[in-house]
């Protein structure tokens, strides 16, 4: 389980489903995911989750104190095969609060300083402003941009390099 300051990210469990759905099937969260989920492929990606692949991590978002749900994040193989890709999914009461950068940031970390992923990417229709937006505020850079789903899609991405150049990892915060 990982914290921010006014969040904690439980591993994704079969408890956690009911609230998982939520995201799923509100259209304001999908709008840029491919549409709201019918009942089969939410149950087969439901599924899925709670039996992920190796390297494949699920984070549910809650509040501290409260512990109400407020999104999902993962850690997954992108589709290009080669880096890992950090997704979110938040309801729509929680968007601009800075509650995706608190918890994406977090899961950077985690990706790059202790799996030691050489980058992390994240793909998001180009035509979502916000989302561009977040992912530059968290030092993610625009790499290339691809028709997928039927939109074009933005590949960000953050590598690590030493200073010579060379692959290498970026200093924990502790550094």
């Amino acid at each position: 389980m990982f914290k921010t300051e006014r969040c904690v990210l439980p591993a994704f469990q079969e408890s956690d489903c009911e609230d998982v759905s939520k995201l799923f099937v509100n259209e304001e969260v999908r709008r840029y995911l491919g549409g709201i989920r019918d009942a089969d492929s939410l149950k087969e990606t439901l599924e899925s989750m709670l039996t992920p692949q190796p390297a494949a991590y699920y984070w549910v978002v809650r509040g501290e104190s409260t512990k109400e749900f407020i999104g999902l994040i993962s850690l997954d193989l992108h589709h290009d095969g080669i880096d890992c890709e950090v997704s979110y999914q938040l309801l729509p009461d929680w968007w601009g609060k800075g509650y995706a950068a608190e918890t994406v940031t977090v899961i950077i970390d985690f990706a790059l300083n202790s799996l030691k992923l050489p980058a992390v990417v994240a793909e998001t229709q180009s035509e979502n402003f916000a989302s561009c937006r977040l992912l530059e505020k968290l030092g993610m850079g625009l790499e290339r941009k691809v028709i997928r789903y039927g939109a074009e899609q933005s590949i960000y991405a953050i590598r690590c390099l030493k200073s010579d150049g060379t692959q290498g990892l970026l200093p924990t915060s502790s550094e």
